[in-house]
């Protein structure tokens, strides 16, 4: 029987059906930390580590950000050598809210895999964890699956898309960041004209640190004007947390959904493109 998988499982699920799954941990720090030690330090039982900048990750060039996507043979061979086979159920956590693990779980979704996310994250995880290197799986063979075109976006489509009717931008980044007030992460201060500010964080409910119902992410992104658009892309700062929000969108019914895979990193480098500043 094929296990059915939606967008986002609780620990209890997970508990109940870890031997039928493949546990994911995608931590990863924008403050320069190691997501392999945390990963050494406590994970999941059974659980393996992907690695964000060389699994789900092309190495950053000039003009493409900091997390350029993968060409599909490299995420095939990639996938392949974790061990997940066609059609093996993904199930991909973080300690961060699922703001870097929805990354894994839009990727493997994109070219029509069955992932998910754990809801809360490795803050759910109600048992005791594993320490060390982790689980090796046995390595497999895939074949390579090209990326939708409908699903990702580049810089010069989204410069033409951000004023067109019927397409909705959305910048996953915090406020701060978004109006242009905090300069720390990206090479030039502000945003892309035209985007509507929608923090991953947001899309959590602050006391649980899980996703916020189905219906108050639908009020969200309504009000956002996602209802009108024909389609919805999502942007930030290197195309990670859009993901988040890709997501959030998801659960919330939406299914006209693109990623803006060099965002703010990108669009920011080249100083032909404009930023707009302010809320």
């Amino acid at each position: 029987m094929t296990l059915s998988l939606p967008d986002l499982v609780s620990a209890a699920w997970l508990a109940q059906h870890a031997a039928d799954v493949v546990i994911a941990d995608v931590r990863w720090y924008l403050d320069g930390r190691s997501g392999r030690e945390a990963f050494a330090g406590g994970h999941l039982p059974g659980a393996v580590f992907v690695d964000l900048d060389r699994d789900l990750s092309a190495p950053p060039v000039p003009g493409e950000g900091r997390h350029p996507l993968p060409a599909p043979e490299v995420f095939a061979a990639a996938l392949g050598g974790l061990g997940i086979g066609h059609g093996q159920p993904v199930v991909a956590y973080d300690d961060a809210g699922g703001s870097i693990a929805a990354r894994m779980w839009w990727m493997l979704r994109a070219v029509g895999e069955p992932a998910a996310v754990l809801d809360g994250g490795l803050q759910a995880w109600p048992t005791g964890l594993e320490a060390g290197p982790g689980l090796v799986r046995t390595a497999v063979t895939r074949e390579v699956r090209a990326w939708p075109s409908a699903s990702f976006v580049g810089t010069d489509e989204v410069d033409r898309m951000r004023a067109a009717p019927g397409v909705l931008l959305v910048d996953a980044r915090s406020a701060p960041r978004f109006r242009g007030d905090e300069l720390a992460v990206d090479p030039r201060p502000g945003h892309i004209p035209g985007a509507r500010s929608a923090p991953w964080a947001e899309n959590l409910d602050p006391r649980t640190g899980r996703f916020k119902p189905a219906e108050e992410l639908g009020r969200r992104f309504k009000e956002l004007g996602a209802a009108a658009a024909d389609v919805v892309v999502t942007t930030c700062g290197s195309g990670v947390t859009a993901c988040h929000d890709l997501l959030a969108l998801h659960v919330a019914g939406y299914d006209r959904l693109a990623l803006y895979t060099g965002s703010w990193s990108a669009w920011s480098s080249d100083p032909r493109r404009p930023a707009a500043l302010g809320s």
